[in-house]
Order: structure tokens, then C-alpha cells, then sequence
């Protein structure tokens, strides 16, 4: 599985001028992933560091000067590099201000492009196919550059790859409607042309990747038709180039939908040996005229993970370090992305539980209920669902498989009680692969009909499409508004503990849901039972202190009148409120756990947070110091779940919220002694750990100390603690 998070904005552009589907020159790596070089026009570069979304420097040349490749970093000698007006290559260090007092030389043919790879010297590829070191091109910039391609052959694009050490320079060109790769190596240094095979239909490449695996260089090439083949090059050959050009070759690993209209522009980047992120290319579910980024795994030729781009996109993709950056409309976008390896085992898992499961989820699925929230209750691989038997008889078209198309029109037209009955055996019916392109474009169906029709809420359709797995939020985002607005805390359970994309603002709007809520209301609720037994357990046991009169983590805090008395106190009652009882009732404890496992970026979600109420927030602080304590006395460790917030993820939770509410808690009277408590308890923490602290050197030293060799059957030794 693969996953798009919420993305942000790093900085704004103006599109390239007579250039339709280039919005910016390049996005470069700066040293590390978390600082990129973009060269968004044609006269500047800047430097960012992404986490801070922050600008470091700024670089412009003159007016009437031009920027024709985009800036590199030399990591070799800390200089920056670019070319200006095709010949003139510029070097200059971070702290210059002007770029034109900077050291610059003027070459002898034109520049196609500088490419970089971190730890390695930059290489110059000429327009003409001649590749250059650039100290080698700078000691002598007048040196005569040879012309390996023919006059009218164009390179189209190039790329840089680190191969075990030794650099790899490919770029592709095109003449006369034929496309030829060629890869030049330096360590022996030679050049060899492949020839890519011609494609029916006048369909070309639009866009390439490389990366290395092994020993074999992988080439991804995505053509206008959809098609997206992989070809695989040894990086240990015996060719020398002169036998002539070779045939590349190729295998078909992806086939996109193209829609109706021509694709004419579109960028691919390989994620990792399974997953291929493209732009360009309609979404199979989405409507006309919207704009996706997508993740596709060109294993199993399957849609991963979506994400909507607004603005218009343009034929530009780059990726670095979990992140993939993004320009549309006017904006460059960072989206962090995860592919999960495990995801491939637990897909080919799937497929060989399908055919041992298809009788019983058939079975499941006939007699599934005619109202609107069925109930189904997940359990450790089971599920319960209680329904009323509907007559499939008096549904049109199911006695034969459904295609998706007819699929949807069923769901558009017909009844609550016949749609749950055709998705959910089209679900049974459907293969793993047809299922997973499918169970997005169904749930954006049923989303829809339900925003329109007030008394249509198929709720059993959307749980039994969450049990595929095969959904996330970027897929589907009106699902989890939906189930929002009609307070399904089921489904917003199950999504929460599937769903890795969950955006910031869909989190805090679930736990104002959970906040304002009775309790009375939401313990009718089915939940996840292994959650619900966790918090079960976790509020019936008693506090360890009680019921021994010491504490487990061996410090008794003492009382504010005493604390700078050196002498323990004895055991009391204690004023930290150690036996609190859980403030919320045992459904809401449930689904708060689910709220404070969620991911999420601080940045994104303080802002949401501020829009809590001050009654709420000191209900999350409360019910927050409830798991602390107990966790903090190891009640909550001892029990066995499948999901259980920790002691980070709860700590974090509560920095978030005093800084979200810090003035207003401070001021509101009915939170003063909530913050007083949490003060108390983190001075007796503090005080743990710092005499913790001034034994930590004997500790190290009782560590240290092996057991001599010559001590005998019996020994005593004496360490003295200062």
C-alpha cells in the first residue's frame, strides 16, 4: 500500500513563458532532503529549507540575462553552479550576494544541461551529446566539445545516477519521430546508444526515470497512450558503443487510463521497486477536467493513492527523500508520501485467502440489512454482522456479475436496501485487482448520492468497502465529512485505524464530534471490541500506589509545603490525584485512543485545535492526565491490545493542546486546578529525574564492572557510592 499525507506549499511561481506544461526550471537537492534548490524562472534560484518551508538565499541575474539549466550544488567544494545564456557557466559560494561579480567562464558549444549527485563532481552534457566534468570544462572553457548526436537529433531528457560508486549519465533524444537512449559511463569511459522500439498509434514518451537497483540500472518510460515500460540495463556490459546503436529493451508494467481527450503532457517518477508516482493522466474515478497526482503500483497495476491538484498541473514530478514536489497553478507543492514493502506480501495474502473466504463473504453479503446503519462489529479476524434478510430476487441485474459502470448506475437510481445488496456482491464476486481500481470510484458514487439525497446513507456499503482495504482519504475524501455529519462513529473508527492520510482538520473535527457528544449517545455505538476492552480494563484497575503505599517507579512526591525538605515523606494521600477516575464515559475513552494514534503534522493541526472550545479542551486534558497516570504507574502496559495509544503519542497531545490554549487555561477559572495538577505532576517528575541523574555515574560504573576472572567459588566485593 501507498500513501499520500497532506501536502503544503514551499513557494509560488509565474510559469515559464511560451511554455505550456513547464511551470519551473528544477528542483534540486541542497546538501540534504530537507533543503532544495528551485530555479523557478528564468532569472532566479532559491534556497528552502522544506521542513520550515523557509527561504535561506536568493540568487538573481541581470536583466537581459537568462538562466538555461537549472542551479546545481557542487557538495565537492560547497559552490553553487548554473549556466546563463547557453554558454556562460557561473560558480559563486553562499554568502555572495551578486552572481555577476562571481566567477564565471564562457564554454565553446552550448549547455543542454548540469546535472549533480551528492558527493560527486557536477558533469556538463552539451546539447550535442559531449559530456564534460565541470573542473575539467572550467580549466579549460574554450576546449573544442565534439558532436556525438546529429544535427537534428534533440535530447529530450537527462539524468545522473550514483551506481556503485561510479556515475551514470543517460539522456534520451528524438529526431525525426525516433527515440534513442544513450548511456555514458566514465570508469571505462564509454558511450552506447539503444534505440527504443516504435509505439502503434503515433504514441511517444513523455516522460522518463532511472534508478538503481542492484547491479542494473531501471528505466521507467511513460508514453502518451498510457503505457508504462520498464527496461533494465546491467551496469557491467562488455559493450564498448562500437558495434552501433542496440535495441532497448522493454516490458509493459502499467497501463493508464487516458480518457478522451489526448494526453499530450505528463511526468512519471519511480518511487521504489513497486510504486511509480505520475501527473498527468486522469484519475479512473474522477470526474473530467480535475487534476490528480497519483501513486500507481506497476506490480499489481493498481491505483494507491490519490491526491487532488487544483490549478491545472504541468508535466514536472521530482522526488526526494519521502517527499514529492508537486507544481500546479501557481504554487509548488511538498506531498510526503509512504510506500509500505509490506504491502506487496499482504496483497499476494489476500489473493490466496479469496478463494477460501468467497463462501463465507457471499453469505455475509445476502443477508445484509435494509437499514440505513447495519451493525457490524470487527473483532480479532471475525466479523458480526445482524441484519434483516433482503429478497435479491427483486433486484435488477444480480443474478450475473455487475460491471462497475452498471454498478454505478445502480447506485444513482435504485433504492438504499438494493444498492447494499449490489455493492456488497460486487465486492464478493469481484477479483483483488478489479476490486482495487474499483473501490474508489464506488465510494465517491455513494458519497455523492448521499450528499443529495438526505434519507440515502448506505452505511453497510461503506464499511463493507473499508474491510477491502482498498480505500484511504485521498481516494474518497468526502466519506469521513460524510460520516461526520451523520455522527457514524463506526465508520469513522475503522477508517481511523486504517486510513494513513487522514488531513489535519478531518482530525480535529472527529474529536470536536467525540468532544461534544454524550456520553449516553455514543455508548450506544458498535465500536472495535479489542479497543473497548482495552479502555474496559484500563479503567477498572486500581492505582498501584493505593494498593501497595508506594510508587512503581520508585518516587513518592512530596506535598508543595515540603518539597525542599531532603527528607521522603511518608506515604499520604496523594495530591497529584493518582486515583482519578476516567472523566469520559468508556465509548468516548474509545474513540479518543483512536483520535490520539492518529498522524499528524503540529504545524497543520495547531490552528485546527485553537477552534476548540475551552470546556473541551479541559475534557481532553482531563481524560489525556487519566492515561498518563495510569501509564505512568504501568496499569496500561500490563494489558494486551492491538491498539493502544503510548506514552509519546499522549505527551504529545498535551504540549499540543496548552500550546494551542496556553492564555486562555491560564486565564479560565474551572481550569485552575487542571493546570495545577499537571504542573505538580511535572516537578515530581522532574524531581525523579534528577536523582535518577546523580546516581547515573555509579550506575555506569556497576555497568562497567566485569566479575574477575581468579574470584573463586565465592567472593564478596564492596562498592563504595558516593
Amino acid at each position: 500500500m501507498a500513501a499520500l499525507y497532506e501536502g503544503y506549499t514551499l513557494c509560488g511561481f509565474a510559469p515559464l513563458q511560451n511554455t505550456s506544461n513547464l511551470a519551473i526550471q528544477g528542483v534540486e537537492l541542497y546538501g540534504d532532503v530537507d533543503h532544495v534548490l528551485v530555479t523557478d524562472s528564468l532569472r532566479s534560484a532559491t534556497v528552502y529549507k522544506v521542513s520550515d518551508q523557509k527561504p535561506l538565499g536568493s540568487w538573481t541575474v541581470k536583466q537581459g540575462q537568462t538562466i538555461t539549466s537549472p542551479v546545481v550544488f557542487n557538495t565537492q567544494n560547497q559552490e553553487y553552479v548554473v549556466v546563463t545564456d547557453d554558454k556562460v557557466v557561473r560558480t559563486w559560494k553562499g554568502d555572495d550576494v551578486n552572481i555577476d561579480k562571481a566567477f564565471k567562464a564562457t564554454v565553446s558549444a552550448d549547455v543542454f544541461r548540469l546535472l549533480s549527485a551528492p558527493g560527486f563532481e557536477p558533469v556538463v552534457v552539451f546539447r550535442h551529446g559531449a559530456v564534460r566534468f565541470l573542473n575539467s570544462l572550467l580549466a579549460a572553457p574554450q576546449q573544442p566539445i565534439e558532436k556525438v548526436l546529429s544535427e537534428e537529433e534533440v535530447i529530450r531528457w537527462s539524468n545522473i545516477i550514483n551506481a556503485d560508486q561510479q556515475l551514470v549519465v543517460l539522456f534520451t533524444t528524438e529526431q525525426r519521430g525516433e527515440h534513442c537512449l544513450y548511456v555514458q559511463k566514465f570508469n571505462p569511459n564509454t558511450l552506447v546508444k539503444h534505440v527504443f522500439e516504435n509505439e502503434p498509434g503515433f504514441s511517444t514518451p513523455l516522460s522518463f526515470s532511472a534508478t538503481c537497483r542492484g547491479s542494473n540500472i531501471h528505466l521507467i518510460s511513460l508514453y502518451s497512450n498510457g503505457s508504462v515500460y520498464e527496461s533494465v540495463l546491467p551496469l557491467r556490459t562488455s559493450s564498448t558503443g562500437a558495434e552501433g546503436a542496440q535495441k532497448l529493451p522493454r516490458s509493459v508494467c502499467l497501463s493508464l487510463p487516458v480518457g478522451e481527450g489526448q494526453v499530450t503532457s505528463a511526468a512519471a517518477v519511480v518511487l521504489d521497486e513497486a510504486h511509480v508516482a505520475v501527473v498527468g493522466f486522469p484519475h479512473p474515478s474522477a470526474g473530467a477536467n480535475k487534476d490528480y497526482l497519483c501513486i500507481w503500483n506497476i506490480h499489481f497495476q493498481t491505483l494507491q493513492a490519490s491526491k487532488e491538484m487544483p490549478g491545472g498541473l504541468f508535466a514536472q514530478l521530482w522526488c526526494y527523500g519521502g517527499k514529492l514536489y508537486v507544481p500546479h497553478g501557481k504554487t509548488l507543492s511538498v506531498i510526503p508520501f509512504e510506500c509500505r514493502k509490506s504491502s506487496l506480501a499482504a496483497a499476494m495474502g489476500r489473493l490466496k485467502q479469496s478463494r477460501q473466504s468467497e463462501s463465507l463473504s457471499c453469505a455475509l453479503v445476502s443477508s445484509w440489512t435494509d437499514q440505513p446503519h447495519g451493525d457490524i462489529t470487527k473483532t480479532k479476524g471475525t466479523s458480526r454482522i445482524s441484519t434483516k434478510q433482503v429478497n435479491a430476487s427483486n433486484v435488477k441485474g444480480t443474478s450475473s456479475a455487475l460491471t462497475v459502470d452498471q454498478l454505478t448506475e445502480h447506485i444513482k437510481t435504485e433504492t438504499l436496501e438494493v444498492v447494499q445488496v449490489v455493492v456488497g456482491e460486487f465486492i464478493c464476486r469481484a477479483s483483488q485487482t478489479d476490486l482495487q481500481l474499483a473501490a474508489g470510484r464506488i465510494a465517491l458514487e455513494l458519497v455523492s448520492r448521499s450528499q443529495t439525497d438526505g434519507n440515502f446513507y448506505p452505511n453497510s456499503a461503506f464499511l463493507q468497502l473499508l474491510k477491502t482495504q482498498y480505500l484511504c482519504h485521498s481516494v474518497c475524501p468526502g466519506m469521513l465529512l460524510l460520516a461526520l455529519e451523520k455522527k457514524d462513529f463506526d465508520l469513522c473508527q475503522i477508517a481511523f485505524q486504517l486510513f494513513p492520510d487522514i488531513p489535519e482538520a478531518i482530525t480535529c473535527a472527529f474529536l470536536k464530534a467525540i468532544l461534544s457528544t454524550p456520553d449516553s449517545e455514543i455508548d450506544s455505538v458498535n465500536l472495535d471490541v479489542d479497543s473497548v476492552m482495552f479502555m474496559k480494563v484500563l479503567t477498572q484497575t486500581g492505582c498501584p500506589s493505593e494498593e501497595k503505599g508506594y510508587q512503581q517507579n520508585g518516587f513518592c512526591p512530596s506535598t508543595p509545603e515540603d518539597s525542599g525538605s531532603q527528607t521522603p515523606s511518608m506515604p499520604q494521600r496523594d495530591p497529584l490525584h493518582l486515583d482519578m477516575k476516567c472523566p469520559v464515559g468508556l465509548h468516548k475513552s474509545t474513540l479518543l485512543n483512536d483520535v490520539v494514534q492518529t498522524a499528524y503534522s503540529d504545524r497543520l493541526l495547531l490552528p485546527h485545535l485553537k477552534d476548540l472550545t475551552v470546556p473541551h479542551v479541559i475534557l481532553f486534558l482531563q481524560y489525556l492526565q487519566f492515561l498518563y497516570l495510569r501509564y505512568s504507574h504501568e496499569a496500561g502496559l500490563q494489558i494486551q491490545a492491538l491498539r493502544s495509544p503510548s506514552m509519546a503519542q499522549i505527551v504529545d497531545w498535551v504540549c499540543l493542546l496548552l500550546d494551542a490554549h496556553f492564555t486562555v487555561l491560564v486565564m479560565a477559572p474551572e481550569a485552575k486546578r487542571l493546570v495545577s495538577d499537571l504542573h505538580k505532576f511535572v516537578r515530581s517528575q522532574v524531581k525523579l529525574y534528577s536523582e535518577l541523574d546523580k546516581i547515573e555515574g555509579s550506575l555506569q560504573v556497576l555497568k562497567k564492572d566485569k566479575q574477575s576472572e581468579d574470584s573463586g567459588v565465592y567472593s564478596i566485593k564492596v562498592i563504595e557510592l558516593f
